[in-house]
């Protein structure tokens, strides 16, 4: 697995966690997946995601997304 896919999986289970708490919980959790959009759009502008820092350090090789 790459950075790339670490960043998508990571992603997609904090948006899938936010809509199961906002929906069992409380609706205030679904910002949660609003801060997850918000930070994937600003990622594909600016380059920089601080998920694939992490993974970066715990070892994944970067994929084309992330390279640098």
């Amino acid at each position: 697995m790459n950075v790339d896919k670490a960043v998508f999986v990571f992603a997609g289970l904090v948006v899938l966690t936010s809509l199961g708490l906002g929906h069992f919980v409380s609706p205030w959790w679904f910002l949660l997946a609003a801060f997850a959009g918000l930070n994937m759009i600003q990622a594909a502008f600016t380059g920089f995601c601080p998920a694939a820092i992490i993974f970066r350090k715990l070892g994944l090789k970067p994929g084309p997304a992330f390279a640098k």
